[in-house]
């Protein structure tokens, strides 16, 4: 199957420049392409993935791709999306992004041996251009009314927008061209916000080349979910690929509890299972929707790619302790995981009644509540029903020393913090 046959099936394209022209390149030969990110931040969402995802796919279809990490482009910021100017960071800031991005970036994609994605930053040809040289040979093959068209720059005109963000689409341009003439890339893909600079690069290009270069832009549609909001989005924030920033079994979780509406959708974007493997799990999600099969086909595929197999066996061993409720087979760091968004109380280590404990700690409101659900056995303590009224709750019951799990009823926990 042709890489574009692909993507379409996958509904992995929203625009292409030329699609004839770009499906004849693909048949023909191997081709190099970018895609690009900028070091706003340490480490990427899982919004950031989807253009390398389809970057990922044309390496697999043997192509040969580039990872451009914006280490100049990061310091002037991409107006896309935005009404209102970006807070510039520091050069420090940015060059530590970079670091970050980077290991990220080959972590996921970058495997040794042949075809592998080469990794670039714009910064190594950009620095070395100074002001004259950048108005005399880039700026002039540039028209404002043109600039000023682009949708990126038209949204912001009524808000307003800075020199440094409206140069920002002359910057990505100058990228396109740098890489066409040095590492042979033809063609540039990117998110839908990004059609106005991919255009613009491939403007430039042909002043620069001649018409007849050859040079492809395509981009991806933005993903929002069947409810209309933004993929991506939790009422925690967003979902890091950094394990600090979101752990994996909160990773595992955000996909395991995707919508039966989008868990198809995201099977094509996210995951390399083929056609069939999609389309069996496509039938169970229409038959046997209780079984959540394919939510866990694609939970279990993006933190094995994101992550490890490892850290994925975590994931699944955590959830699995959840829903029997055998806390007591977790290790402390895999409560941390699991937990991490439960009530947390801190508890110091000397020995207490139980009932003076739950209440001093605020997990009961009142003794005589606390007596209650402990007689009742509402009250379970790292998986084992707490039925003594005279218990004593030490930090010999915590877990690795560090965490008891209380449990009241059926659904409330509790994370108790040893100090």
């Amino acid at each position: 199957m042709n890489i574009i046959d692909e993507l379409e099936w996958r509904d992995a394209i929203n625009q292409q420049t030329d699609a004839e022209g770009l499906r004849e390149l693909t048949n023909e030969k191997s081709v190099s392409l970018y895609c690009g990110v900028d070091p706003t931040g340490d480490s990427m969402h899982i919004g950031h993935l989807i253009p390398f995802m389809v970057l990922k796919r044309f390496q697999l279809a043997g192509h040969r791709p580039v990872i451009l990490i914006g280490g100049a482009t990061g310091t002037i910021g991409d107006p896309s999306g935005r009404q209102s100017e970006r807070s510039l960071q520091t050069l420090e800031q940015v060059q530590a992004n970079v670091e970050a991005l980077t290991a990220q970036m080959k972590k996921l994609f970058v495997t040794e041996g042949d075809n592998q994605i080469r990794m670039v930053n714009n910064y190594d040809w950009t620095h070395k251009i100074n002001v004259i040289e950048f108005l005399r040979d880039f700026g002039k093959n540039f028209s404002i009314n043109s600039m000023l068209a682009k949708d990126v720059v038209a949204s912001r005109l009524d808000s307003g927008i800075s020199y440094t963000e409206f140069s920002y689409q002359i910057l990505q341009s100058l990228d396109f061209h740098h890489l066409y003439q040095h590492e042979d890339v033809q063609l540039q893909i990117g998110g839908s916000d990004q059609w106005g600079n991919i255009t613009s690069g491939l403007d430039l290009i042909r002043r620069k080349e001649g018409s007849e270069a050859k040079a492809f832009g395509l981009t991806i549609p933005l993903m929002l979910k069947a409810d209309g909001t933004k993929f991506g989005k939790t009422a925690g924030g967003a979902i890091w690929l950094d394990p600090e920033k979101t752990t994996p079994y909160e990773f595992y979780q955000f996909w395991a509890n995707t919508d039966d509406r989008d868990v198809i959708k995201y099977l094509k974007y996210f995951t390399f299972l083929s056609k069939e493997q999609i389309g069996e799990l496509a039938q169970k999600v229409e038959t046997e929707p209780h079984k959540r099969e394919a939510q866990k086909a694609l939970a279990e595929e993006m933190t094995r790619f994101v992550h490890s197999e490892e850290l994925l066996e975590q994931a699944k061993r955590i959830t699995a302790a959840l829903f029997s409720g055998d806390i007591k087979s977790l290790t402390a760091d895999e409560i941390e995981q699991g937990f991490k968004e439960m009530p947390t109380f801190e508890a110091s280590s000397e020995p207490k009644n139980i009932v003076d404990w739950l209440v001093d700690l605020g997990i009961e409101p009142s003794k005589r509540q606390a007596r209650e659900d402990i007689t009742k056995g509402a009250i379970s303590m790292n998986g084992e029903k707490v039925t003594e009224l005279d218990f004593e709750v030490s930090a010999e019951h915590a877990i690795g020393g560090r965490f008891i799990i209380i449990r009241k009823g059926k659904k409330s926990y509790s994370l108790v913090k040893f100090s």
